[in-house]
């Protein structure tokens, strides 16, 4: 039976598998902390492009977190050493930032968690690197169709968290694309990772009821070929076992009394590329 904790104002939470509801507080918190995710994302708009590597977007990506009064929940985290993931081509999540340049029609997953004044705004975007193959954009275009699926039409009070799952799977399959399995959504708030666990490929109808206070991310990873994936060496890097590209966006959300709020949404607008 799924358990739900509320909670209020200031109050210590711990990773005890409770869905936690938030209050105004939590909500005001979130607000700036995945504004600030966001504002970072657009800034990086003008910046990725072919020569520019990826150490030198992590560079950025630190620097503006820490100008902005916040720290990059990355760096630490379980021994990683950087402020932002960057997934290229074929990585599917976890790409960890390096000297490694990149070429005229990569396509990469810049992903960011500034933690601010306590609270995280996880949220990730697709970018071009110069001009992609047409069907590296297709890609691109229908995982971020997936993921406003997952938000518009199922993250709503009283909705399955299977739901989402369920939006997803189905819109990436009418183009026989893989939905990644092996890595999902997640709660979040003064935690980074968090009670529910969001499947990107799941039934409809499943799941914990989706209540008003809620706070998670979704972050479909869609295959252009078989959704399988293996980590390298590194213990890090997820790519796509039969080398097929991979794309992905995320949102960190609330659940509200009569719908959605997408906290990471860009103020600029640039939602997806081409930007």
């Amino acid at each position: 039976m799924t358990e739900y904790q509320v909670i209020e104002g200031d109050q210590t939470v711990y990773r005890d598998g409770t869905i936690k509801l938030h209050g105004a507080d939590g909500f005001e918190g979130m607000r700036k902390a995945g504004r600030l995710a966001a504002e970072i994302l657009d800034e990086l708009t003008t910046f990725v492009k072919p020569g520019v590597t990826t150490g030198e977007i992590d560079d950025l990506v630190r620097g503006m977190t820490l100008d902005a009064g916040a720290v990059p929940a990355t760096m630490g985290y379980r021994g990683y050493a950087h402020s932002c993931c960057t997934s290229i081509n074929h990585v599917i999540c976890h790409g960890i930032p390096s000297e490694k340049a990149l070429k005229d029609g990569d396509i990469v997953n810049i992903d960011v968690t500034p933690l601010l004044d306590g609270w995280h705004g996880d949220t990730s975007r697709m970018f071009y690197a110069g001009e992609p193959a047409l069907k590296a954009k297709k890609l691109v275009d229908v995982t971020y169709q997936c993921l406003m699926l997952g938000i518009d039409a199922a993250a709503k009070p009283g909705a399955r968290l299977g739901d989402i799952g369920a939006a997803i799977e189905a819109h990436a399959r009418q183009f026989r694309y893989g939905v990644v399995q092996e890595f999902c959504g997640h709660g979040l708030g003064r935690l980074f990772h968090d009670a529910p666990e969001v499947i990107h490929a799941a039934r409809a109808g499943t799941g914990p009821e989706l209540k008003p206070g809620m706070f998670f991310t979704i972050e479909p990873m869609i295959n252009l070929g078989r959704p399988h994936a293996k980590i390298l060496r590194d213990g890090w890097t997820a790519v796509t076992r039969d080398k097929s590209l991979s794309a992905q966006f995320e949102h960190s959300i609330a659940i509200t009394e009569d719908g959605v709020e997408v906290f990471t949404e860009s103020p600029k607008g640039l939602h997806k590329p081409p930007y």
